[in-house]
């Protein structure tokens, strides 16, 4: 027989344990939902948020007219797997050691999705990775091996690999949907991570895109034809020019057997290193997906043997730039359309409420600026990313920030938007009090920059350097050693090397005592540089 004292302390216990869990669900159920949105390559010239002279991107803006725009986001290393190693981390390249596409990533290291995941987040991760492992810390993920594929796209997934017959940028979008609205814990916040391929070489639109995109001409850069006068080896010696160095075949479609009969001009040869060149992209295409493909290649093909050889040196340079910009415009439409996808039902199932939005790139990206395509340098159109956050009640709609803030404060951000204490040897900065209108809580005025690739791909110098608002200072180094100084505020294009100006010399002093401090806070040195030469020679 149950006594009454002890029943009802029993049942007072059962309603106190009761209480306590509700409130600990309901605060679990507050923390915000995370959705990072990440694109490959993606300019942020080619946002209409931030520019809209060459594309309109409405979908993305959505996020910068409803939260915040950063104009002065960065990264702290130029190149793809090293930009996303920092991201996951926290941490400089030359700390987590993936300081180029080629050294592996050390797996040992914390990655902020693992912190969510073992904080009661329910984690996932679609799409492009690029570090040849599957991902930690999350609960579910089909990513693209490597590079991956524009056509027909194999993805990695934990019960094994496969491949599904589509457009990589609507595939994507179609896996993460899916995982939104019928695979996640509902019961818990998550953290997803929505990451495109697109716009990375070789810049292979959808069919429909194609088209449209194809008949479009865009505005050239002022600098188009940039010879490089007062600028160092670095820029003189870069392998990324648009007509020299642009692929006829891999970047601009034209098919090898056009290449092969004209005769007059370098016979057709798929580049190393982007396997099979036209054929990559177009051979994983169906008979049906190549029959809507064909009519815009044919075109572009009957006009180039028409009318190749009776161009001048310049005429070339312009002919290839807008089929650069048509296709990789192209792709950037198709992420945006894909974007507004997940933005709609996030609106529609009433998620926006309380999830933060992040859109951003792994760096920035040439569109023709000095002549150029790709990215490595610290030069402004490859070392600025797009960023965009919108968070409902947080962020004041319609905001922008010039802080200088990198993909080195993602994580650390991230982690204290979701209450979840961040590891001590994270090196980036919370941006919560530039979320949130504090501004007077900022404290840092320069960032520092270091990049390692070199000699590889593209032939970028090894350089290291400050950046501030209104300066840029980069060491070039390896087999060089030469300094560059640009004023940012009155040299935007950086045009202008003005490091030996007699009117300069105490900001390089300055500016070269902070770098060293930058050096110092940061735990890079001469003697790391020297390793990282020695282990990737």
């Amino acid at each position: 027989m149950v006594h009454r004292k002890s029943f009802f302390t029993v049942l007072l216990l059962w309603v106190i344990t009761a209480i306590a869990c509700k409130q600990s669900l309901n605060t679990k159920d507050q923390r915000p939902n995370i959705l990072f949105i990440m694109s490959d390559d993606h300019a942020y010239q080619a946002i209409s948020a931030y520019s809209n002279h060459l594309i309109e991107t409405p979908n993305i803006d959505r996020i910068a007219h409803e939260g915040m725009l950063f104009t002065n986001a960065c990264v702290t290393n130029s190149i793809c797997a090293p930009s996303r190693a920092t991201i996951l981390t926290g941490k400089h390249t030359h700390i987590n050691g993936k300081i180029n596409n080629i050294q592996p990533f050390d797996t040992t290291q914390v990655t902020f999705p693992q912190l969510f995941q073992q904080a009661g987040y329910e984690t996932a991760m679609y799409g492009k990775l690029h570090f040849g492992n599957n991902p930690k810390g999350v609960d579910d993920f089909m990513i693209l091996p490597d590079q991956g594929n524009y056509i027909n796209p194999n993805f990695n997934t934990p019960k094994g690999d496969t491949t599904i017959v589509g457009y990589v940028s609507d595939i994507i979008t179609d896996l993460t949907l899916n995982w939104l609205n019928k695979k996640r814990n509902k019961t818990k916040p998550f953290m997803m991570m929505y990451m495109h391929k697109a716009p990375h070489r070789p810049w292979w639109p959808s069919p429909h895109k194609f088209k449209e995109f194809a008949a479009k001409n865009f505005p050239e850069p002022v600098s188009l034809f940039d010879d490089y006068t007062n600028r160092g080896t670095a820029a003189k010696t870069a392998e990324m020019n648009l007509l020299t160095h642009m692929k006829y075949g891999h970047d601009s479609k034209i098919r090898p057997e056009t290449i092969n009969e004209m005769g007059e001009i370098t016979p057709y040869v798929p580049p190393v290193e982007w396997g099979e060149g036209f054929y990559g992209p177009y051979n994983r295409a169906n008979a049906q997906q190549k029959s809507l493909y064909d009519p815009v290649i044919d075109s572009i093909n009957t006009w180039f043997k028409n009318n190749w050889m009776k161009l001048s040196m310049e005429d070339k340079m312009r002919w290839k730039y807008q089929r650069y910009m048509q296709d990789y415009l192209a792709c950037i439409s198709s992420v945006d359309d894909n974007v507004g996808r997940v933005l709609d039902y996030l609106k529609e199932s009433g998620l926006d409420k309380n999830t933060i939005v992040v859109y951003t790139s792994d760096q920035g990206f040439y569109l023709g600026e000095h002549g150029w395509f790709d990215k490595r340098f610290i030069y402004d159109e490859s070392f600025k990313t797009p960023l965009l956050i919108r968070w409902p009640k947080q962020i004041k709609p319609g905001t922008s920030c010039d802080e200088m803030v990198q993909n080195l404060d993602f994580a650390q951000t991230f982690l204290e938007a979701a209450q979840i204490s961040a590891p001590s040897d994270m090196q980036g900065e919370s941006l919560m009090p530039l979320l949130k209108g504090e501004d007077e809580k900022w404290t840092r005025d320069a960032v520092y920059y270091h990049y390692y690739e070199y000699p590889s791909v593209h032939m970028v110098k090894r350089h290291y350097g400050i950046v501030t608002k209104e300066y840029k200072l980069v060491h070039f180094y390896y087999d060089v050693n030469e300094w560059e100084l640009y004023n940012r505020k009155k040299d935007p294009q950086e045009m202008n090397n003005v490091y030996e100006d007699s009117n300069y010399q105490e900001t390089v002093k300055e500016l070269k005592a902070k770098l060293e401090d930058l050096r110092v806070k940061y735990k890079d040195s001469e003697k790391l540089d020297q390793h990282f030469i020695e282990i990737t020679k």
